[in-house]
């Protein structure tokens, strides 16, 4: 059994719970192409089967090898690096304003409809609530103006059950007619109430389109329209935050959502034949972190659930920040607020790791004093042989 809490084993892993029993459940279920891609990536990344390099200390001569990372967007070891060179190139687009943190949540009456059409309904999610702001900030008795907004996709709760909705960072103002940035006041953007109704009325009538164009796949084609009356009647959730305090606070937060996938390997505890078991956080009781644990094919049901289709961006931004066009506006709010951005470099690897996390990923771990150099390389297919590079 792999047992965190043994010092004799090493921490349990999502790798491990694939290993142990992901070939049965492939066996024994019906999956996406995508779903046997992410659990092979999975399986595999880091070690000898997708090869790696060789590196040795210019200073004691101590060997390193490090086995190739899978690059999957759904593999819990592959996500930090990414993430890192994403904040550095969103802290060059930082604004001396206040942002906004907005969350809006799909009711999970969806949720069965969303496992047969998720591409769709999932970039249905992105236009209405990108909509709904738009909408809001384009009013003249508000903003009068074009919003941006930069969305970001969770599809999972704590629990690993679906729980769809975005993330969403709205700095406060719109840019006006001839390139006037009008700020928002202090404190606030929009009554949720207000933009909720907006949000909920935007998707239940795309989503109606969609069903009168035939592009949705229903497993329950008699009750459909009745789901639909029931989404209108019910109160959807949008929840404000509380602006962020800065830019940089603002920089920490994306840090921890925007690479997220639906389980971080440090919350598994434990795997065997018949369980996994893993930490949790019950928003419904005060937040408080409990132990969960599901048989081996019902962890792994509810892990796949949350691997979106090929190609699906996650993360997207739109108005004044969206990717066309955000150079340029960004360019001309700084101007009208006089704010000039300092560090304008693109940073390699290694700067990025040493200024983020401290880490020189240069230096020997084993003397600390050497460099690493690169003296070898290791093949996918013969791992074991080392070919010089010199």
């Amino acid at each position: 059994m792999y047992n965190q809490n043994n010092h004799r084993d090493k921490p349990v892993e999502l790798a491990d719970v694939l290993h142990m029993h992901g070939v049965d459940y492939c066996r024994s279920h019906k999956l996406t192409s995508e779903q046997y891609k992410v659990i092979h990536a999975i399986q595999n990344c880091r070690t000898a089967t997708l090869g790696g390099h060789v590196d040795q200390c210019d200073h004691c001569g101590d060997l390193h090898i490090s086995y190739n990372s899978c690059r999957n967007r759904h593999c819990p070891k592959c996500q930090s690096l990414r993430t890192l060179k994403w904040l550095d190139n969103r802290r060059k687009e930082l604004l001396p304003v206040q942002y906004f943190h907005m969350v809006f949540t799909l009711p999970h009456e969806l949720n069965n409809l969303m496992l047969y059409n998720k591409k769709l309904l999932h970039g249905l999610l992105f236009q209405a609530a990108w909509e709904a702001i738009k909408t809001l900030g384009k009013d003249p008795k508000r903003l009068g103006g074009q919003m941006g907004m930069l969305a970001i996709l969770h599809t999972w709760g704590q629990n690993l059950l679906l729980h769809n909705h975005l993330h969403c960072i709205v700095p406060g103002g719109a840019l006006t007619k001839g390139g006037r940035w009008k700020q928002s006041k202090k404190g606030y953007l929009f009554p949720v109430k207000v933009v909720s109704k907006i949000f909920r009325g935007i998707y239940v009538s795309k989503l109606r389109a969609l069903y009168k164009d035939n592009k949705l796949k229903l497993p329950d084609t008699k009750n459909f329209n009745k789901l639909l009356d029931n989404l209108m009647e019910k109160d959807w959730v949008v929840y404000a935050k509380e602006p962020f305090a800065g830019p940089e606070k603002l920089l920490d937060y994306l840090g921890r959502y925007t690479h997220k996938i639906a389980i971080s390997n440090n919350r598994i505890l434990a795997c065997d034949q018949n369980s996994v078991t893993f930490k949790w956080r019950d928003y419904s009781d005060n937040s408080k972190e409990k132990i969960m644990k599901l048989h081996p094919d019902e962890f792994i049901r509810r892990f796949l659930h949350h691997i979106v289709p090929k190609r699906f961006m996650r993360i997207r931004s739109f108005g004044f920040l969206a990717n066309a066009s955000k150079a340029k506006n960004i360019e001309i709010i700084r101007k009208r607020l006089s704010y000039t951005q300092q560090d304008k470099n693109k940073k390699d690897t290694k700067a990025i790791m040493l200024e983020l996390m401290g880490i020189d990923i240069t230096i020997c771990p084993n003397c600390k004093k050497g460099n690493l150099c690169r003296v070898g390389r290791l093949q996918t297919k013969f791992a074991n042989t080392i070919y010089d590079t010199s």
